[in-house]
Formats: C-alpha cells, structure tokens, sequence
C-alpha cells in the first residue's frame, strides 16, 4: 500500500514538472512569434535625446577673506578715543583709535622749539663764516647739532604716529573689543578688520586631479547658510606644493562677494566642472547587465511590426537615474525604459505611454558624475 502512495506522489510531482515545462516554452514562443497573450507585449518607450553632463570634482572648502588683519596697539598706553563702532566699513588710511599722548607731545613741543633754534644758530653762524668771523668749525658744530635735533623731533613724531591707529586697507571692523580709557598693551586685539568683497575659498583635491586643475577652471560652492543658491567663482591659484602626509594639493577659487552675504570661516561645498559635453541619455531603467555585457532593447520597425532589438551600449557619468551613453545610441532612437523583464531579443512589442522624451518634453537635465 505504501509503495502504491508512493507512486501516486511521483506521477503528480512528474505530471507537474511537465505541466510547468509546457507553459514555459509556451511563454517563449509567445514573446518569440507573436508577443504578450498572443500579441505584441506592452512596453514603455523613452526617446534618446541630448543631455549636459559634466565630470565634478567635489570638495569641502573655508572662505577666507580677501584681505584680513587684527587690529592692535604697538605700544602700552590707554585709549583716548575710539572712531569706529562694530560692523562699521572704513577706508584705508581712516583713524579707528588714538592712545594717549600728553607726554609725547609735550616732549615733541620741545623738540621742535629746539629743532627751530639751532635752524637759527646753523643761518648766524653761516653769516659769520661767510664774513670770516667764526672758523668753519663752529658751522659745522651747528649744522650737527641742527641734524640731531631734527632726528630727535622724527622720533618723537613716530612715538606720536605710533598712538594713531589706522585701517591699513578698505573693509568691514569687526566686534570691538575695548573701550575708551582701557588700558591696551601691544598684541592685545583691538577687532578684526576684513576686506570681504572678494572671498578666497580654499579647499584640498587629491594629487590625481593635479592634471586637470588650473586657474581660470569655473567652480560653484554651497553655504550650510544658503543652501539653495550657487556660488560661482574661477580656480585662482594651485599650491606649488602636495602635502606629503595627505597626498593632497592646495587650491584657491576666488568669488565675488560684493552684497558681503559670504563671511570669511564658512564651510562650503565646492564643485569643478570639466570636461562639459552634450551627450545621449536614457533613464537607468532601461539598462539591462548580463555577465559582462550591458545592453538595451531598441524598438525599430521589423517584418512583423515594432520589434525590440538588443543593442550593447557603452555608459557614461549617472545622476538621479539619468544615465550618459558613450557609445550604442543615437539621438532620437526609441530604446524600452519599462517592461525589458518581459522582452526578448526580436519581440514584437507595443509602445504604451511611459517616459518621455527629454527632446519632446524640453529641457535638459544636467547631470554629473563625481570624478
């Protein structure tokens, strides 16, 4: 009895394996001869059109900027008056403080009244050695004594120039840090003082990139602060040193700033394009792999109507689902981007609606691959 149970299951298991190879080759005569139910298999279209795209290198980058310095005192002494206030743009040359200087103008009064009195004796004693009164000694005693005093009063002017502080450049102070009647030391800062109508971003690239980096090279950077505005600048300058330690060069872009919305210790994104070129496109779903081939089904006009042929192409840079072709297609040409699963090679197919085409639709889809 059991061996007749046996028996039973084998024949049912036999009877459904030959069921199941009946329907498969029946399946593939179908998608072979005539297509999906007997007619042609529904699939969505995408016509093969001109896309930008563009080899990025991509970077973190700091904004620094364009000329920057710390204020601060050469000499120990109170601030007398200051003539800026934090955020205040000043001119090259403009006072922004003054440190007291009783003693030193007293000092230089002095100097001067002397400065003047041996101006006198050098015009006296000159007469005299012209008339042959006083020996040629004595105007050359005074002429000395008259240099002395001049140098005495240049040095004395110095100290007192030393006590005006000034912008050095055109920018934007900084917070101040002091305040009049502080006492302030040499090194002690003052407030920042920055030229930031030109930021200069510096950023590292590894050395492989050293080929295709060189001033005048376009970039875009992105700010945390206004994420969805570009920034563009041009390369400015390489460093004519790698890092050993990192293998990584040094690199300078320069972007305009003028609105003065970029601050100089931001952290930015930075992007270079190269290598900018218009080229096929299609979506990545119509991309079939297999083994080592790369291939897509083309529809094309056939003996027995649309037909999907198998065509090996050769892809590109890929972004949002967009891919470049190299190589395989042709603007225009109408390639399967849904339904590839159900397709074989010489099926006849049935375009339905589906992705449309970027020449129909307009508009080019910009797209990048990281280098």
């Amino acid at each position: 009895m059991r061996r007749y149970a046996f028996l039973i299951v084998v024949g049912i298991v036999l009877i459904a394996m030959a069921a199941a190879v009946f329907m498969r080759a029946a399946t593939t005569d179908n998608a072979a001869g005539g297509g999906w139910r007997g007619g042609a298999t529904p699939v969505a279209v995408h016509e093969v059109g001109l896309y930008s795209f563009a080899d990025i290198v991509e970077a973190l980058g700091t904004a620094r900027a364009n000329e920057s310095v710390t204020i601060t005192a050469k000499v120990a002494d109170v601030i007398a008056r200051l003539e800026f206030d934090s955020g205040d743009r000043v001119e090259a040359g403009q006072i922004l403080a003054e440190l007291a200087d009783a003693e030193e103008a007293a000092g230089l009064t002095e100097a001067r009244a002397t400065l003047r009195e041996t101006v006198r004796d050098v015009e006296r004693i000159r007469d005299l050695t012209e008339r042959g009164v006083a020996p040629r000694s004595r105007l050359d005693e005074a002429v000395a004594a008259n240099e002395r005093a001049r140098a005495r009063v240049e040095a004395i002017e110095a100290r007192v120039a030393d006590r005006i502080i000034r912008a050095p450049f055109s920018g934007v102070v900084g917070l101040r840090n002091v305040s009049a009647g502080e006492l302030v030391r040499p090194g002690d800062v003052i407030a920042q003082l920055d030229d930031a109508s030109i930021i200069k971003l510096d950023f590292t690239v590894p050395e492989r990139f050293l080929s295709v980096i060189e001033p005048g090279l376009s970039v875009e950077a992105i700010s945390a602060a206004f994420p969805s505005e570009v920034f563009e600048g041009v390369v400015d300058q390489v460093d004519t040193r790698i890092d050993p330690a990192t293998r990584a060069v040094t690199v300078r872009a320069v972007i305009d700033n003028e609105d003065g919305r970029l601050r100089p210790g931001m952290l930015m994104t930075v992007q270079m394009r190269r290598a900018e070129r218009d080229a096929p496109s299609i979506p990545g779903s119509a991309i079939v792999r297999f083994a080592d081939d790369t291939f897509v089904f083309v529809v094309s006009e056939g003996e027995r109507g649309m037909q999907a042929v198998r065509r090996s192409v050769v892809l590109g840079q890929r972004s949002n689902g967009v891919v470049e072709v190299r190589e395989g297609l042709e603007p225009g040409e109408q390639v399967i981007a849904e339904g590839v699963h159900r397709v074989r090679d010489g099926s006849v197919v049935q375009p339905v609606g589906g992705p449309s085409a970027g020449g129909a639709g307009g508009g080019a889809i910009s797209a990048a691959g990281r280098a």
